[in-house]
């Protein structure tokens, strides 16, 4: 069968309260940087950063995982470590953290300015637990095509949601903060269904075309 995909116009934690994952699903997500928040205030950011991930989390099936890319940021000359704030979140809601990965952005040996050249693609689970037989390679030599700067690598995207559906079990990606559906179009390029969550009417548009 033809996997579908659907793309809902929504706030993404609004989406998620309201909202029960089917047993196989999965979630891929790039949570939005602080320059993306409506409120554009670190604090509150940051906070709403964890309280975002801590509802992923929870929303996240029990015999299923999330995954999480994210890029580290420079905030008035201070570093801010994303996957640190997932793993915040991460134990407060008793979630493990099952791998982390580094998805190269630029050559090594290369200096980026603002953003590292490097980003995090962190997969927590209830209950899966990482074996021999599910190991994969930690460092990823590139991000692959992106729809725009921001934008996850289908890649990068295609090995979160090839995981997934290898030992997770998932037939469905959830993708909370689709943007423009890269995490869709990997999930329909392995033959699963996708639903994304986007609240830019532009990003969502493109995210049912991509």
């Amino acid at each position: 069968m033809t996997p579908t995909r659907v793309v809902h116009e929504a706030d993404a934690i609004a989406w998620l309260q309201e909202n029960e994952l089917a047993s196989d699903a999965a979630i891929v997500t790039s949570l939005p940087n602080v320059d993306e928040f409506r409120h554009q205030n670190f604090e509150r950011w940051r906070n709403w950063f964890c309280d975002a991930v801590a509802l992923i989390l929870q929303k996240t099936p029990t015999n299923s995982a999330a995954v999480f890319f994210q890029t580290d940021i420079q905030q008035d000359g201070i570093w801010i470590d994303k996957s640190f704030l997932v793993q915040q979140a991460a134990a407060l809601t008793g979630t493990p953290l099952i791998w982390h990965k580094i998805a190269l952005r630029a050559p090594v040996g290369t200096t980026t300015n603002s953003r590292p050249g490097y980003a995090h693609l962190l997969c927590l689970a209830p209950t899966l637990r990482l074996t021999e037989h599910n190991a994969t390679p930690d460092i990823l030599p590139q991000l692959g095509k992106m729809a725009w700067p921001r934008a996850m690598g289908l890649d990068i995207a295609t090995t979160a949601v090839r995981w997934l559906r290898d030992y997770a079990g998932a037939r469905t990606i959830v993708a909370p903060f689709c943007g423009t559906g890269t995490a869709l179009l990997a999930a329909n390029q392995l033959d699963l269904d996708a639903i994304g969550i986007e609240r830019s009417t532009s990003r969502a548009a493109k995210a049912r075309e991509l």
